[in-house]
């Protein structure tokens, strides 16, 4: 088993379908360690997570990729970011005194919507939106690509607040198998093994042993692991355009509010950029970001 984070493509020779894997552990874990999410909330967390990981291994881009949902429940967001460098953050708020034990999307989140964001660096912009009907995330995310005009896909998920899983499987277009009927079996045959998959074997196996046991009666080429990480982009830099874009007049009315600091936090993280008179002057003179001040965090 592999001991780093990481997504692995695999592909069925002998039909037009291919596949992806995703495992996080470690990043996982420095996404949980940000704040006290409690179980049910750290399982969706993980499963937007890899289901993120997931979709950016079907894409090529370069540029970010956010899943956002959001509903009036007691998980009012779940944010996740992944690059195209696999570079992954996220973020979950909730209500602690509304998040039952055992709680499962439906109940954490009714009449949630999901907003998934492909933002190349350059290009256009691509939104999607999908109402978060399904009893759990894999089964919303599968019903998007059902009903959208995208290559049929299905997701499996799952997260245990240790281990964070998922699987996708994707129809190509038509080159081993040209009759409609050929592929739609072939299809409904590899979804229909897929979804024997138990939550502890999609946590517990590695990929070779899980495509194995799916599988082994197919002939599948397993590519080579791409690495995932936890990383955050705040930084001081964009904290202080942050503060540029409000505006000189706001800025130094936020110094006055604020015994002359002003803070700004950032939620991915916890991490904190402080910036006082000396540092806001500079930002307005044209002096960026790197300031005099012995505050700078």
């Amino acid at each position: 088993m592999h001991d780093f984070d990481h997504t692995q493509r695999f592909l069925f020779e002998d039909t037009d379908i291919r596949g992806e894997l995703a495992t996080l552990n470690d990043s996982y874990g420095h996404v949980l360690a940000k704040h006290p999410y409690p179980e049910p909330v750290a399982q969706l967390l993980g499963e937007i997570l890899a289901a993120a990981a997931l979709l950016v291994g079907t894409l090529k881009f370069d540029g970010l990729l956010v899943l956002q949902a959001r509903s009036a429940g007691a998980v009012p967001l779940l944010m996740v970011e992944c690059s195209s460098e696999r570079e992954v953050r996220g973020i979950a708020r909730y209500h602690a005194e509304q998040v039952l034990p055992g709680a499962d999307l439906r109940s954490l989140m009714p009449e949630g919507v999901l907003t998934i964001t492909v933002d190349p660096r350059q290009g256009q912009r691509y939104q999607g939106i999908v109402a978060l009907e399904g009893a759990n995330l894999a089964e919303c995310l599968s019903g998007y690509f059902a009903t959208s005009e995208q290559l049929p896909t299905r997701f499996w998920l799952n997260a245990d607040g240790r281990r964070a899983r998922g699987l996708l499987l994707q129809q190509l277009p038509a080159d081993r198998l040209k009759d409609p009927e050929e592929r739609e079996a072939s299809w409904q045959h590899m979804t229909t093994l897929a979804d024997t998959l138990t939550a502890e074997e999609l946590l517990g196996l590695d990929n070779e042993t899980l495509l194995r046991r799916l599988y082994h009666q197919e002939t599948v080429r397993l590519f080579d692991p791409q690495a995932l990480e936890f990383r955050c982009s705040c930084s001081r830099e964009r904290s202080a355009n942050a503060l540029v874009s409000l505006g000189q007049q706001d800025a130094e009315l936020l110094l006055d509010e604020n015994d002359g600091t002003v803070e700004i936090d950032c939620q991915f993280c916890n991490q904190r950029y402080i910036f006082d008179a000396a540092d806001v002057a500079q930002l307005f003179a044209g002096g960026g970001s790197g300031a005099p001040s012995k505050t700078r965090h």
